[in-house]
Parts: C-alpha cells; structure tokens; sequence
C-alpha cells in the first residue's frame, strides 16, 4: 500500500511539473511548430530568432534571465548551457536558479557545487529522481558547468510535500512550521485571471472520466502559484542580497510565458525602475496566443 502511495505521489509531482505546459503540448518534440504559421506571424509581438548571438547582446543588460524549457527536450538544454557559457565569458558573478531543485535541499546544491559529494551522492541526496523525475543527463552538462567555474546553483522550488498537500486540502491546511518553507500567505497572488483559466486548462485536460470539481481545480491553481511564489520569493531574496550578479533561471516555459508565473512576482518583490528581466523561450509554443497585443516573451528561439 506504502509504495502504491509512492507512486501517487511522483506522479502527482510530474503533473505539477508539466502543468502549464501540457495545455499547449510542450510535452511534444519541443521544437515543433505548425508548417502553416510561423513564429513571427503567430507571436508577433515577440521577437523570433533562429541564432542565439542575436540575442546575447539584451541578455547581458538583464538582471535576471528566464529560459523557458521544455522539460524532456535536450535541444532546449544544450541552448541553456550555451546561453550560461557565453553569459559567463562576458560576467562570471552569475547565479543559476533551477526549479528542478527544492528548498530544503539547498544545502546539498552548495555541497555538490563545492566538490564535498559526487555527482552520485548529489543525485541521490537531493532525491532528484523522486522530486523531479526527468532524466538526470538532460541537466548534468549545466550543473557539471556550475561547479567547475564555482557558479551558486539556487534550489527554488516548493517541497513537495507542501505542493501536494495544497493541492489536495488547500493552504489553510499547512501547519505553522510547513509554511516556513514557503512565503507568507499574504504573497500568495492568485488575483491573475488569465492565468488562471490558462492553468485550469491543463487541469482540465489531466481528468479522466469527468472526474473533478471547481474546488479542487481552484487548489490545483493554488499549489500552482504557490510554486511560482515560492520560485520568485528565492530569486528576489538572492538578487536583493547579492545585487551585483546575474541570475539565469531554468524553468519550464509554463513559468515564464506573458510573466505570468515567475517574472511578475519577481519584478513585484524587486520594485526597482531599473532592474532588468528578460524572457527566452526555448522552443516555438505550440499556442494560440492568449493575449494577442502582448508579448508572450522577450525572444523565442526557433530551430536553429
């Protein structure tokens, strides 16, 4: 019965993981795009590029950088660790933040980072393949990058159990010590209409048989923000701390898309004019666009 549990739970874990994604089959080959309309024809407030030199220049005025990924695709994850080394070669305080690393394993980040545990003592004591679950070699190039040249890795995301348990019984449910692991319940913001029905989509589309009702939709919603929150709250409390780096995120396009996740609650936390965030995104989205006079992302990157 334990392990049956187990295997909720992972798979619980990996639908939260693809969520906002899925609705627009990012879970397909994720530079796949429709023959009969082009990037620029269908984002055309945004600006599509086949090369990343056309794009490096603007990512080094940012304070922070989103790559939106797809999460299985290596294409998207060669073009991060190349975007990483060429950010590098022009600024070495520079800081990597991974949603694929939760909270309380920040530690074990530092040490992997500082070569005080092997790359398999990492895997293992992180609890990767559990708490994440995608192929470890997709991320291996960019961390093995990190701790060569010393760059901090940022575990960002919800632990698990906080994620799942929002999920099933809603926030008034955590107990004093869980929400010392995420933001106040004040940040939590779930006022974003259109990102909620896109969400919700994705819900939506993970019932079988009908099955599901509004409240748990709006608690799938919630553990949702409660992730981005919890991401932005990470990024924001680095940034503030350590004003001179860069910060790169790594996080599934989902995330990044029109902001809705992750770069408004940064830019909410920072209240700074001048601080800079720049959105890529890894792959064509497989999208209608949902706001048409707005900007899904700063840049998409096309097959090159």
């Amino acid at each position: 019965m334990k392990q049956s549990f187990l295997k909720l739970d992972f798979r619980i874990d990996k639908l939260f993981a693809l969520s906002v994604g899925i609705f627009f089959l990012c879970t397909f080959p994720s530079y796949a795009q429709s023959n009969e309309t082009s990037c620029a024809a269908q984002f055309s407030q945004t600006q599509c590029v086949d090369n990343l030199s056309q794009i490096l220049p603007e990512l080094e005025k940012a304070n922070v950088i989103y790559l939106g990924e797809t999460h299985d695709s290596s294409k998207d994850h060669q073009n991060q660790l190349k975007i990483i080394q060429e950010l590098y070669k022009k600024n070495t305080k520079i800081a990597i933040g991974m949603e694929m690393f939760q909270r309380p394993f920040q530690e074990i980040v530092n040490q992997y980072i500082a070569g005080t545990i092997t790359e398999a003592e990492f895997i293992q004591k992180s609890e990767f393949k559990t708490r994440w679950g995608f192929d470890w070699e997709l991320y291996a190039p960019i961390l093995r990058f990190a701790k060569q040249k010393q760059i901090p890795v940022l575990a960002l995301n919800t632990p698990s159990e906080i994620t799942r348990k929002v999920s099933r019984e809603g926030i008034e449910k955590l107990t004093n010590a869980e929400k010392q692991a995420i933001p106040p319940i004040t940040e939590i913001r779930t006022d974003n209409i259109a990102y909620r029905q896109m969400v919700l989509k994705s819900f939506e589309q993970h019932q079988r048989g009908g099955h599901g009702n509004s409240s748990s939709a709006n608690r799938f919603f919630l553990a949702q923000v409660l992730w981005d929150e919890t991401m932005a709250d990470g990024i924001a409390k680095f940034v503030k701390a350590n004003s001179d780096y860069q910060v790169v995120v790594l996080a599934g396009l989902g995330h990044v898309i029109y902001g809705y996740g992750i770069p408004n609650r940064v830019e909410r936390r920072i209240e700074d004019k001048e601080f800079i965030q720049r959105s890529v995104l890894l792959s064509v989205p497989l999208l209608t666009p949902v706001e048409k006079d707005r900007s899904i992302a700063d840049f998409i990157l096309e097959s090159e």
